[in-house]
């Protein structure tokens, strides 16, 4: 039976070449847009080298600082307030800080290259799981005698020294100063602002003063927890350190701030403006899955009425099958099996599309570094889509004809 619906399907879907082209397309366009969002959103936030252990990581990456006249200022943490508070913290299995990176000129010959630099401390590569083409990273010995010495990007490696390999031991010129290559890493996406830079350095090589008693700064820090542990376990204690914190500023009156995984970092700040308790992660995903909706609703509710027009031609075939006894939820089976055919098709056309624009983008450098695939995660949402766009697609029109009278279908009525 089941052969026999989708062999009509199918002379269907022939014999409405147009219909099916429209229908066709506003799927798999739709599941195009789909499967590039959520790969995107896999790459940023899913758990990729050097982020691997992204579930179990905490990050500090900013201050929110409350003023006498009203004011509030939200700003990355300073070295010295992670060093003198954070750096204690019992809870974290181990503790990094690093500063956010910034372009930096550096010269080979004639040529200029933009280098983005990242300063760090040692236990940076304990956190993150770099994946080291050749040499080691800096230690804790490095980091004390502010040895100039740094680890740097495969793609940094080929544009200053022409070549990725034996560059272990050479000297890099960057923001001014000449710096000997310890370590080449694989390229890391610029997304993960955590863990991205071309050139990466001891924080004690910086020419900015790490050593200034201010509560803001421009450094971020990510605790480690240790297996099993709740990162809401990290911020509890967290929440128990600000409280000691002696502000050096008179006129600033409160002090907020949170370790959070990385999506809350995000969310905290832009929907809590800050202060916020809550991570406001659950208001986030509400309005993602709003626009989510919205967005599959529209080609849906277009699918309804282009199916409607493609059934309705079918009104005498229908009156026939009734009158040879066919019952209302045989036809009804029938054409959603008709339309999930479809939608199977068009979401398979999606998953291509998908992959195309993906390798596309991937290979323009359009997001530096960032090389994005679909995964079997991102294969089971498209799946899940289309199954989705199928039923809702495929009910209404389904059960409208089914309740058609046969005398009423054989003369072409609908009503």
């Amino acid at each position: 039976m089941l052969l026999s619906y989708l062999k009509i399907a199918w002379k269907v879907l022939l014999r409405r070449k147009f219909f099916t082209f429209i229908s066709l397309f506003g799927i798999s366009f739709t599941l195009m847009v789909l499967l590039v969002i959520v790969a995107m959103s896999d790459h940023i936030q899913g758990a990729h080298a050097p982020e691997s252990r992204i579930k179990r990581l905490a990050f500090i990456t900013f201050i929110s600082q409350g003023f006498a006249d009203g004011g509030q200022m939200n700003t990355p943490p300073s070295p010295y307030f992670l060093e003198k508070y954070v750096r204690s913290m019992k809870t974290p299995e181990k503790i990094t800080f690093y500063s956010m990176f910034n372009s930096t000129p550096s010269y080979v010959g004639n040529k200029k290259l933009e280098l983005d630099l990242k300063f760090t401390d040692n236990v940076f590569w304990d956190v993150f799981d770099f994946h080291f083409l050749d040499g080691k990273p800096y230690n804790a010995n490095d980091l004390r005698d502010a040895n100039r010495v740094v680890v740097i990007s495969e793609t940094t490696a080929r544009e200053y020294f022409g070549t990725a390999e034996g560059v272990v031991g050479r000297m890099i010129e960057v923001d001014q100063t000449k710096f000997r290559v310890m370590g080449v890493v694989s390229d890391v996406p610029v997304m993960r602002f955590n863990s991205y830079a071309e050139v990466w350095a001891p924080m004690t090589t910086t020419k900015a003063d790490i050593r200034d008693p201010a509560l803001a700064g421009e450094y971020f820090a990510a605790l480690l927890a240790p297996e099993g542990t709740d990162l809401a376990t990290i911020d509890a204690e967290y929440q128990q350190v600000l409280k000691g914190v002696v502000n050096p500023n008179p006129d600033i009156k409160s002090l907020y701030s949170h370790a959070d995984g990385l999506l809350a970092t995000f969310t905290r700040q832009f929907l809590g403006e800050g202060e916020s308790e809550s991570s406001k992660i659950t208001v986030f995903y509400f309005i993602i899955f709003g626009l989510a909706l919205l967005f599959m609703t529209l080609p849906a509710l277009n699918l309804v009425n282009i199916n409607l027009s493609r059934i309705m031609d079918r009104s005498s075939e229908i009156g026939v099958r009734k009158a040879f006894g066919a019952t209302s939820n045989t036809l009804v089976g029938q054409f959603l099996i008709e339309n999930i055919f479809l939608t199977l098709l068009g979401g398979l056309l999606g998953l291509l599309l998908a992959y195309v624009a993906l390798h596309f983008i991937s290979d323009s450098n359009f997001i530096p570094y960032a090389q994005f695939t679909l995964n079997l995660r991102v294969f089971a949402w498209a799946l899940l889509a289309v199954v989705f766009f199928g039923v809702l697609s495929g009910v209404y029109p389904a059960f409208k004809m089914s309740r058609v009278q046969p005398i009423q279908a054989l003369k072409g009525g609908t009503n």
